[in-house]
């Protein structure tokens, strides 16, 4: 019998979250994006990026596309897709919002779309009340062990950490300061003060490069459904500072830094490291293995590979 996830699909999808597509575009399918001449939020397209999977098509065209499936990820979506009649699944990115475990999920009251969390703490914690749903945990590709701690500071991937201050725990980062320098990369990060270095917004693979060269990845997330930026620095074999909250407490394993909601836990923890360079080198080593092992690429795409293929007509 032939595998229902070896079917090849057309996969309508918006270029919403750019990390998440870079890796969802990475599978077998053709993927479609709309693009419009007003760009985001809902014609951004590519935006330049090197996907050779990805065909652009026009926002008032995309019925064109002849999609097998669509993947919505935000509620505003779900009127494009009725006009197409393609069966879709929706992508929930987020943790609930504005309550933690009583936010009713914006499809609660369907039963024919799935939504699809990619974290299990995002399931046990949305509403999603008739909606059939499932877990996809992210997948990354692998920027390889490019980690050399050279440089004895922290170092944190936030965009917008003065507007989000407190979601991104920006200030919590502050605290940290305290021990070591900490350099921020990301949108918006030029905008932080002392103690904190903002160094702006930077390209991968330069990015990583750069946070790799830092002996402390520090991820002080209050609220979020599991950063991609600490899977990444966790391939890059980073050792990790962690607040513990959400998805981040089965994310991290104990042997790959310090995981703890105690902030003098984390500055202990993040001086240490600081201090014994290979002791961070063999928690960055701890850390990559977990991140392969469980946010691979290949069991993210397999795992879309069967979902859309139940999804699709």
């Amino acid at each position: 019998m032939t595998d229902p996830g070896s079917r090849r699909l057309r996969v309508l999808l918006w270029h919403v979250h750019g990390s998440w597509t870079d890796a969802f575009v990475r599978g077998r399918h053709e993927y479609f994006l709309p693009v419009s001449p007003g760009g985001a939020p809902w014609g951004l397209g590519k935006a330049g990026r090197d996907w050779p999977s990805v065909t652009e098509v026009p926002l008032d065209g995309m019925a064109g596309a002849e999609p097998d499936v669509v993947v919505l990820q935000r509620p505003e979506e779900l009127e494009f897709a009725a006009r197409l009649d393609v069966p879709a699944v929706y992508v929930e990115h987020n943790a609930p919002r504005p309550y933690a475990a009583s936010s009713e999920h914006p499809l609660a009251g369907r039963s024919d779309v799935t939504v699809a969390h990619v974290t299990h703490f995002n399931a046990a914690m949305w509403d999603c009340g008739r909606a059939p749903t499932t877990v996809v945990p992210h997948g990354i590709p692998d920027p390889g062990p490019r980690y050399t701690g050279e440089l004895a500071a922290g170092v944190s991937m936030i965009n917008e950490p003065v507007r989000r201050r407190r979601v991104t725990g920006a200030d919590l980062l502050g605290t940290l300061a305290g021990q070591a320098p900490v350099d921020v990369f990301g949108m918006g990060t030029k905008e932080l003060g002392a103690p904190l270095r903002g160094l702006g917004d930077v390209p991968a693979p330069a990015l990583h490069d750069e946070i790799a060269r830092r002996r402390v990845y520090l991820h002080t997330a209050r609220w979020t459904s599991l950063g991609l930026s600490l899977l990444e620095a966790m391939h890059l074999a980073m050792p990790v500072v962690v607040f513990a909250a959400t998805e981040a407490v089965e994310a991290v394993p104990a042997d790959a830094g310090v995981l703890s909601t105690d902030v003098s836990v984390l500055a202990r923890g993040f001086r240490e490291l600081i201090h014994e360079p290979d002791f961070a080198a063999l928690a960055g080593k701890n850390a990559r293995e977990h991140a392969l092992k469980h946010y691979g690429l290949g069991a993210f795409l397999t795992a879309w590979d069967h979902l859309l293929a139940e999804t699709a007509r």
